[in-house]
C-alpha cells in the first residue's frame, strides 16, 4: 500500500512540475496572440479555471450516475 501511495505521489508531483514548466515555456516563447488562443485571455487563472472545470464535471457526472442508480433501484422495488 505504501508503494502505491509513493508512486501516486511521485506521479502527481511529476505531473504538476511538467505542467508548470510547459506553461512557463509557452508563456516565454510564444507571441501574445498565440498565448491568448492557447491559454485564454485570463492567463493568470488557467490552473484554477481548469481545476474548477474538472470539479464541476465530476460533480455533474456523479449526480447523473446517482440519478441513474436511483431510477434503476426504485423501479426494481416499486414494480
Amino acid at each position: 500500500m505504501f508503494k502505491r501511495i509513493f508512486w501516486m505521489g511521485l506521479g502527481v508531483t511529476a505531473g504538476v512540475l511538467l505542467v508548470t514548466k510547459a506553461e512557463a515555456y509557452v508563456r516565454a516563447n510564444t507571441p501574445k496572440r498565440a498565448r491568448e488562443f492557447v491559454l485564454g485571455e485570463d492567463q493568470d487563472q488557467v490552473a484554477s479555471r481548469t481545476l474548477s472545470g474538472l470539479v464541476r464535471q465530476f460533480t455533474q457526472t456523479m449526480h447523473q450516475r446517482q440519478d441513474e442508480l436511483d431510477r434503476r433501484y426504485l423501479d426494481r422495488f416499486q414494480g
